[in-house]
């Protein structure tokens, strides 16, 4: 009798291809030995700058097409997508074009002038929110944009991003504020496709999982050591 073939999860396959994608179009840009500062300003060993997938209708098609699936196989039924400001804004609005749904972005904080929105767009109560980012971090800005939408009367069903980096911080804030998450590729994910495609070199996939383990300390002692 013919061993069965294994069942294929099409979403991780779709991880891996997405993971490509970022690493080909250099969305994402691993340097074990020359760190990037970010904006923090802990050093690190990669940056991620999903902006640069709206040049290449493919890959934010593919994107696109991605957060359908999460939102289909997760049963969330939203009827509004909004945007976390800025870089969240364009695939919330691929994704609500694709489902004809109503569309807003959250800012960070409050507007300093005019009518003083946090909110853009029209958001009634109890609308089912899909809440779209484009990489997650600690998870802060995603927790921000859906407590803006709670307090507006929305009911944030999940936040949606393109890329993880796998925190544990980012799964305790969402843990404590009761949403659920999901994203289309992560952090083992890329190290992974990133081996096979030759975008790091075997000898620095420990650099790069040091740096994963602890961010804080490995950008102290790298700033030491330099």
């Amino acid at each position: 009798m013919p061993t069965p073939t294994p069942e294929i999860d099409p979403l991780a396959t779709l991880g891996e291809q997405i993971a490509t994608d970022l690493l080909k179009i250099g969305a994402v840009t691993l340097r074990p030995n020359d760190p990037f500062t970010w904006a923090s300003g802990l050093r690190a060993p990669i940056y991620c700058d999903n902006r640069l997938t709206l040049a290449y209708p493919e890959v934010r098609t593919r994107i696109a097409a991605g957060y359908e699936e999460l939102i289909g196989r997760g049963g969330y039924r939203p009827t509004l997508v909004a945007g976390v400001a800025t870089a969240g804004i364009p695939q919330a609005t691929l994704v609500a074009d694709r489902r004809l749904l109503p569309l807003a972005y959250v800012r960070p904080r409050p507007k300093a002038h005019g009518r003083g929105n946090q909110i853009e767009g029209h958001v009634e109560p109890g609308q089912r929110t899909v809440v779209i980012e484009d990489l997650i971090s600690t998870g802060g800005s995603s927790v921000a944009a859906a407590e803006a939408l709670r307090a507006a009367g929305a009911e944030p069903v999940v936040v949606l991003a393109t890329f993880s980096y796998g925190f544990a911080e980012a799964a305790t804030k969402f843990a404590e504020a009761d949403l659920k998450w999901a994203t289309l590729t992560d952090f083992d994910t890329l190290l992974r496709v990133a081996e096979r495609v030759g975008a790091l070199a075997s000898s620095d996939h420990g650099t790069l999982q040091d740096w994963h383990r602890d961010p804080v300390g490995w950008s102290e002692n790298y700033s030491a050591d330099g």
